[in-house]
């Protein structure tokens, strides 16, 4: 299949892209890694008026830490960040989840800003920036803003972004020590769309868990976060039955959609079983010390 025609436009800053897109608005879309983008041009689901190529801005490809958060360029692409010992020392759970993106040939085109501001409800790195209190920095004609991710993601495929937009960078906030964090999903097969999936931040105190974050992937139209759960958490003991009690009021809460994957049901159940799995995972790994490279940044 080909896509429909369209005008093709390759800026090579941030400001000349931005001013694309303020002068063509919704007839415009940005092109990135393309692992969402072409497959929709080829099947004529999306017809653009113009693309706006941004692979030439190598100013927005960096992975760096700055005090208690980890930033990354919109255009790192996601086998960067799996290959960053700062990612995996840091933000191990940012780590852990993308190597369930795709495959590496995707993950080798596939940007971070990209799946971001794609927002697909199935996809790993929207739940890791809610689970991370992430913020996402966007430029526009009128400067710079900066959206939490609780609320970037505003329904299917749908974000907070708008027509003149340019995402720019996504800051992943890094749990303070001592922590753990896990991320578990559910596919038909390794590299699929998840039909379900968890992750979990835990914060140890002396008395027990002193903080808790628990998001879900493939229940509803975007990262769904159990904030009962969380709060039923905090200031337990960290037990086997204090996590198993937790995921069950979690996948309680969870009001998933029929469709030609999974039932209802089912991701109600399969929900309950990832996240108490997450959970304990989290709490295991919160009581072990970073592992990893040294480094402020590449």
């Amino acid at each position: 299949m080909k896509p429909a025609p369209f005008r093709y436009v390759a800026p090579r800053s941030v400001d000349e892209a931005v001013a694309v897109l303020a002068e063509h608005g919704d007839e415009a879309k940005i092109l990135a890694g393309g692992q969402s983008l072409v497959p929709l041009l080829a099947m004529r689901l999306a017809r653009p008026a113009v693309i706006v190529d941004i692979n030439g801005i190598r100013s927005l490809a960096y992975i760096r830490r700055k005090e208690e958060r980890l930033h990354v360029g919109a255009l790192t692409r996601q086998r960067a960040v799996e290959r960053s010992p700062l990612a995996r020392r840091w933000a191990p759970l940012l780590w852990e989840a993308i190597r369930f993106v795709g495959h590496p040939q995707i993950r080798t085109r596939g940007t971070i800003g990209g799946s971001i501001a794609h927002a697909d409800p199935s996809a790993e790195l929207p739940a890791v920036a809610a689970a991370l209190d992430g913020e996402v920095v966007v430029r526009r004609p009128e400067g710079e803003r900066t959206v939490a991710a609780s609320d970037f993601f505003t329904g299917y495929l749908t974000t907070a972004l708008g027509p003149a937009d340019l995402l720019t960078e996504v800051r992943f906030t890094l749990p303070a020590p001592p922590a753990g964090a896990a991320f578990l999903e559910v596919a038909r097969r390794h590299g699929d769309f998840a039909i379900v999936g968890a992750a979990a931040v835990l914060r140890r105190s002396d008395g027990g868990v002193a903080d808790a974050r628990l998001v879900f992937v493939g229940v509803g139209p975007g990262p769904v976060r159990a904030v009962d759960a969380e709060r039923s958490l905090q200031g337990s003991p960290g037990s086997t039955k204090g996590f198993a009690e937790a995921a069950r009021l979690a996948a309680e809460r969870l009001d998933p959609d029929d469709d030609i994957h999974a039932s209802a049901a089912y991701r109600r159940e399969v929900a309950a079983v990832m996240a108490r799995r997450a959970l304990e995972a989290a709490w295991q790994r919160s009581g072990q010390p970073r592992r990893g490279a040294r480094g402020k940044g590449h």
